[in-house]
């Protein structure tokens, strides 16, 4: 128990916080923008160990401060490429690397001019090294997010040659030495970048997948709804335009020829009423069918679509230990559950599990609040409706960012 004079340590409680809040972004991101992230956090991890490195073994003060400076500004120069950025590009982009760009080239000039007025050999070499330095970073950067970047590659590496050595020799080494690693750093940029926009058109493709496999589904059911229903709205209308007819001959015909008219015409209604009762069955069938869903073939298409949205499925139970007047609400808990997963989260790996008393959907990547009724929006409240007329309950929850969707059968 804490004493009225003790100091209480609240940066634990706040670090863990941050570290909540930091899991929960990480959970929001799609897929391509959880890659997206990474590759640019790695290539600025890569720049500053460089930087810290290169530091550690300069020599003078001024080369560290230099080699650090142009560090941090190849690591914002990353940061303010739209290719990396996670969500919308911000407007303040622009300033970040016209800032960086700057930086990197004052670095350059300042060691190009130490080059040449140093007195000290031991200050020629770390200018020297901090130029070409300077030039690599460029060359991973700036550079590959350039229209010209091999001309522009081929003139720094020239200018550097030119101006960072002291003899026409040592300035074509140097400018080859230049170019050659330059390639290197700007094919590793252009690789990167080539696998963002790969992860981004499988994305794409994907939707468009999605979208035309909804379109498929709705021009089969418009087709089946024609030809089951079509045949006998036809009937119908002719039938109707029949019975019309002869009304109107029966009120134009004599006496004696009335009553046939008449009963001619009350038969062809008896038969439109026949073919209105028999479509409308026909419909109601084909709805039915069009609804009806099974619970093993529920299972197969959860598991094969998670699959595709890169989220694990692991199955445990059978879904013929599901008694049989709760398997048809057990499809729909698969169905909407797995929908879920797909529409609202981010998950890597979910598990259902089957038994004769309940089931459960569990997965690691859906943001859930502490309100434990379901939301209009997700769809469970509707599923919850699906559940109460065979005795079923429905209860969600969260634990170690987890989040629970639990049947329980009636008397379970």
């Amino acid at each position: 128990m804490a004493r009225p004079g003790d100091r209480v340590d609240r940066t634990a409680p706040r670090a863990r916080s941050d570290m909540v809040r930091a899991a929960s972004r990480w959970r929001e991101l799609s897929g391509p923008q959880r890659y997206r992230l990474y590759t640019r956090c790695t290539l600025q991890a890569v720049v500053v160990a460089i930087s810290v490195a290169l530091s550690v073994s300069a020599r003078t003060e001024w080369a560290v401060a230099g080699v650090l400076l142009a560090g941090a500004a190849a690591v914002v120069a990353l940061e303010a490429q739209p290719d990396f950025a996670v969500g919308p590009t911000a407007r303040w982009r622009r300033s970040l690397l016209v800032g960086a760009v700057l930086t990197l080239t004052a670095v350059w000039a300042t060691a190009v001019v130490i080059s040449h007025v140093a007195a000290e050999r031991i200050d020629v070499e770390a200018a020297r090294t901090l130029g070409m330095y300077v030039a690599f970073l460029v060359a991973l950067s700036v550079l590959p997010f350039r229209r010209q970047r091999w001309w522009l590659l081929a003139a720094l590496s020239v200018g550097s040659g030119a101006l960072l050595s002291g003899s026409a020799s040592g300035a074509v080494r140097l400018a080859l030495y230049v170019f050659v690693i330059g390639v290197v750093m700007v094919g590793t940029t252009l690789a990167t970048q080539w696998g963002l926009h790969v992860i981004d058109d499988l994305e794409r493709a994907k939707a468009v997948e999605a979208r035309l496999r909804v379109a498929e589904e709705r021009l089969r059911f418009s087709r089946d709804l024609h030809d089951v229903v079509g045949r006998g709205f036809s009937a119908i209308a002719v039938k109707s335009e029949l019975a019309g007819s002869l009304l109107r001959a029966a009120a134009e015909s004599p006496t004696a020829d009335r009553e046939t008219v008449t009963a001619r015409a009350a038969t062809e209604i008896d038969e439109i009423r026949s073919l209105a009762v028999q479509s409308m069955e026909q419909m109601r069938a084909l709805v039915r069918g069009y609804r009806d869903i099974d619970l093993a073939g529920e299972v197969a298409g959860a598991r094969s679509l998670l699959s595709a949205a890169g989220c694990r499925l692991v199955v445990e139970g059978d879904p013929a230990e599901i008694p049989d007047r709760y398997r048809e609400v057990a499809a729909w808990v698969v169905r909407e559950g797995t929908t879920n997963i797909v529409k609202h989260s981010a998950a890597s790996s979910a598990r259902l599990t089957l038994h004769p008393t309940g089931m459960s959907l569990r997965n690691d990547g859906v943001e859930v609040d502490d309100s434990r009724t379901p939301s209009p929006q997700s769809g469970l409240r509707g599923l919850a409706e699906r559940l109460e007329p065979v005795g079923a309950t429905l209860d969600t929850s969260a634990h170690d960012d987890e989040f629970i969707l639990m049947i329980r059968w009636e008397n379970a």
